[in-house]
């Protein structure tokens, strides 16, 4: 089996670009308890690449798919949303279905590329981990999922004969 976490970015100033001093330390906290791992995939924008850097963790690729949903999907599935209303969003098959479609082709990519027994991070955004990871287990309840991920939240996605079985939401102790 195969393991991939998805995990939002960490904490910045509002409105800024990058991470803030907290931020780098809760992104350095939440790395001393997770990995390692074989593939480490981000955004193009600033605050999940250090994300992933502040974890402790080198950056094999930045992908501009999960840097922004878009407005047609904004329109359909306006973050925040808990997991449950993501997924009913998704099922509706409209542009938030196709995105997330679009990041599970994504993930599975990742997935092809490290070996049987080893794990990917993949570091994104508020909105683009919930619809990712939906789509990834179209059948899974998600209702004890709860609200939206917060900073360095996320989910571990268990990968097996070619596709997603399984998955477990990832908070982070406030």
């Amino acid at each position: 089996m195969k393991t991939l976490e998805i995990r939002r970015h960490s904490i910045r100033s509002k409105g800024g670009d990058h991470l803030n001093q907290t931020g780098v330390k809760l992104a350095r906290l939440v790395g001393q308890n997770i990995g390692p791992f074989d593939r480490v995939v981000t955004s193009t924008l600033p605050r999940a690449f250090e994300t992933a850097i502040a974890m402790g963790f080198a950056v094999d690729e930045q992908n501009e798919l999960m840097s922004t949903t878009g407005t047609s999907v904004e329109r359909e599935a306006p973050w925040p949303l808990s997991f449950p209303i993501y997924a009913e969003v998704i099922k509706q098959g409209g542009a938030a279905t196709s995105y997330a479609n679009k990041l599970v082709k994504h993930y599975a990519g990742v997935m092809e590329f490290i070996s049987e027994g080893r794990s990917a991070l993949i570091v994104n955004h508020g909105g683009v981990v919930e619809m990712g990871v939906i789509a990834c287990l179209p059948d899974y309840d998600f209702s004890t999922w709860g609200d939206a991920v917060d900073y360095c939240e996320g989910a571990r996605l268990y990968w097996e004969d070619g596709g997603f079985i399984k998955g477990e939401v990832l908070r982070v102790s406030k």
